[in-house]
C-alpha cells in the first residue's frame, strides 16, 4: 500500500478528481445536440461540423499516451492542475470562437489539455484507496468515465435552448476553477524526476499512425476513399506510423511503452474492450442527437432531455456492480452487460421517427444499465494482475483505447450512415415512376406528388430522403450491435479477479 493510501481528506481529493474528470467526459458528447447550430453560425457543411468532435477526441487519445512520463517527470500534483486550468481556458476560447477554424483548433487545444485528465484521476483514486476498497474505488471513476458522456446532451441541449451553443464551452468554467482549488489545496505532493527521459521517437509514431488513420476516417467518404490520392497517402502513414512503433517498442531499450503491458492478458483484453464499448458509447450519442431533432422533429431542449435516462441507468448499475463486485465473478457482469447493451441497440434499430416516449426511455435505460456493468468490472479486471510499476503507463493506455475508439466511433458511422442513405436514395428511387399506382391514382395525393411538376418533385425527393435516412439510421445500429462480438469473446481470455485472504479492511 502506497502512502498516498494514508493521506486525509480522500473524500475532497475523490470529489476534485472526478469533478475534473466529469468536465473532460462531457466535453466528448455536449456539443452533440448544438451541432446544427453551430453549422449555421459557421457557415459549415455537415461533414465539416463533425470535426469537432472528432478533432477534439482524437487530440486527446493523442496526448494520452505521454500522461504517465510527465506525471513522474513534472509531479503528477502539478500536471494536474496545469492541465484543468488549460482546459478550462481552451474551453472558453472555444466558446469566444468566430470561425470554423478558430473552433476546431481551440478544440483541439482543449484535447490536449483534457488528455491527462483521464489517466491522472484514474491513477489517483488507485493510490488513494486500499485494496478493499478498490471497486468501491473504480465504481466512482467508472461514474466519472460515462456519467459525462450521457449527461452532456442533456445539458448540451438545455443550455443551446436557453442561451446559445457558446454555453456548452462557457459551463465547464466553473467545474474547472473548483477542480482546481481543491486539487491544490487537498492532493499531497509528490516528488517529480526531472531526469527522467521520454521516447520521443515512439510518441512521434504512435501520433503518426493515430493520427493518419483519423483523418482517413474523417476524409474518406467525401473523397471516395482509395479513389483519392490524399486517402492513399494517410492510409500508408497510418500503417507506417503503426509498424514502426511497434517495432520500436519490441526493439528499443526504452521503449515509450513497456512490452509487459502487453504480456499482462487481463489488461490486453480489457483495454481492447474498453476499445469497442467506447466505440458505441460516443456514437449512440452523435447519431441519437441528429436523429431525433432531423427525422423525429424534436427541439434541440427535448432531445437533450429524451436522452437523459441512459444516466439514471448508468448509476444504479455502477452501484449494484460495485456491490456485487467481491462476491461476484466479474466476467458474469460483463457478460450480463455486453448483452444487454446488444439489446438497446437491436431496439434502437428498429425505431422509426414516430417511436413513443415509452420505447425510448427504455432503451436508453437499458443501454445505460448496460455500460455501467461493463465498466466498473472491466477496470478492475484489467488492473488485477498488472505489476503496480506498470500501474501509471496502464492507465494512460486505456484512457488513449477509450478516446481512440471513440473517436473511430464516430467516424465508422458518420461515413456508414451518408453512403447507406446515398445508396437508400438511389433503390428507393428506382421504384417510383410514372406508372406507379399511386401518382396514376388522380387523387389529391398524386397531384401532390406530381414529379412532373417542380412542387410534387420536391416534395417527393424530401419523402424518398426521410425513408433513406431512417434505413441508414437502423442499419448503424444493427452495425454496432457487433461490436458486442468481439468484448464477449476478449471475457474467455481474462482471468478470474480473486480477493486476497488478506486484504486490507481500513486505510
Amino acid at each position: 500500500m502506497s502512502d498516498l493510501t494514508r493521506v486525509p481528506y480522500r473524500g475532497l481529493i475523490t470529489a476534485s478528481a472526478m469533478l475534473a474528470m466529469f468536465m473532460q467526459t462531457l466535453d466528448s458528447t455536449i456539443a452533440n445536440v448544438a451541432l446544427p447550430y453551430m453549422q449555421g453560425s459557421m457557415s459549415a457543411s455537415a461533414e465539416e461540423i463533425t470535426w469537432v468532435l472528432t478533432s477534439y477526441v482524437i487530440a486527446a487519445a493523442i496526448f494520452t499516451a505521454p500522461v504517465g512520463w510527465m506525471a513522474v517527470r513534472y509531479g503528477r500534483k502539478r500536471l494536474f492542475i496545469v492541465c484543468i486550468a488549460g482546459f478550462t481556458v481552451a474551453s472558453m476560447m472555444c466558446g469566444a470562437a468566430q470561425s470554423l477554424e478558430q473552433l476546431v483548433a481551440f478544440r483541439l487545444v482543449q484535447g490536449v489539455f483534457g488528455a491527462a485528465l483521464a489517466p491522472l484521476s484514474q491513477a489517483t483514486m488507485l493510490d488513494i484507496y486500499p485494496f478493499s476498497r478498490r471497486a468501491q474505488a473504480m465504481a466512482i471513476f467508472s461514474m466519472g468515465v460515462t456519467m459525462g458522456p450521457m449527461v452532456g446532451p442533456t445539458l448540451g441541449g438545455y443550455l443551446t435552448d436557453l442561451y446559445s451553443w457558446r454555453w456548452v464551452f462557457y459551463v465547464n468554467l466553473p467545474f474547472g476553477i473548483l477542480s482546481a482549488i481543491g486539487l491544490s489545496i487537498f492532493m499531497p505532493s509528490a516528488p517529480a524526476r526531472p531526469n527522467l527521459k521520454f521516447s520521443w521517437y515512439g510518441f512521434a509514431m504512435l501520433s503518426l499512425g493515430c493520427g493518419a488513420l483519423q483523418m482517413m476516417l474523417d476524409r474518406g467518404q467525401t473523397l471516395d476513399w482509395f479513389s483519392s490520392p490524399e486517402i492513399i497517402f494517410e492510409a500508408v502513414l497510418a500503417g507506417l506510423g503503426f509498424y514502426l512503433f511497434i517495432v520500436h517498442m519490441t526493439t528499443a531499450d526504452k521503449p515509450f511503452l513497456s512490452l509487459g503491458l502487453f504480456k499482462d492478458r487481463n489488461f490486453t483484453a480489457g483495454m481492447a474492450m474498453v476499445f469497442c464499448v467506447s466505440s458505441v458509447m460516443l456514437a449512440t450519442s452523435a447519431l441519437l442527437a441528429p436523429y431525433l431533432q432531423n427525422l423525429a422533429g424534436y427541439p434541440v431542449y427535448t432531445a437533450g432531455w429524451a436522452l437523459a435516462p441512459r444516466s439514471v441507468g448508468t448509476i444504479a448499475a455502477m452501484y449494484l456492480a460495485a456491490r456485487m463486485g467481491m462476491q461476484v465473478d466479474q466476467r458474469k457482469i460483463m457478460a450480463v452487460g455486453l448483452v444487454m447493451l446488444g439489446w438497446a441497440l437491436w431496439i434502437m434499430s428498429t425505431w422509426t421517427p414516430d417511436v413513443t416516449e415509452h420505447e425510448l426511455w427504455l432503451a436508453m435505460i437499458v443501454q445505460g444499465f448496460s455500460v455501467g456493468l461493463v465498466f466498473n468490472p472491466m477496470t478492475v479486471m484489467a488492473y488485477t494482475t498488472l505489476p503496480a510499476q506498470l500501474r501509471g503507463e496502464g492507465t494512460a493506455l486505456q484512457s488513449l483505447a477509450r478516446n481512440f475508439g471513440s473517436a473511430v466511433g464516430i467516424s465508422v458511422t458518420s461515413f456508414t450512415l451518408t453512403r447507406q442513405e446515398q445508396v437508400n436514395h438511389a433503390d428507393i428511387a428506382a421504384v417510383i415512376t410514372p406508372f406507379d399506382r399511386v401518382l396514376q391514382a388522380g387523387n389529391a395525393v398524386s397531384r401532390i406528388l406530381d414529379p412532373a411538376t417542380r412542387h410534387g418533385a420536391a416534395l417527393l425527393n424530401r419523402l424518398v430522403n426521410q425513408q433513406a435516412a431512417i434505413i441508414a439510421y437502423n442499419n448503424d445500429f444493427r452495425l454496432m450491435m457487433l461490436t458486442i462480438v468481439p468484448p464477449m469473446l476478449l471475457l474467455l481470455l481474462m482471468r478470474r479477479h480473486e480477493r486476497p485472504a488478506t486484504a486490507a479492511v481500513g486505510d
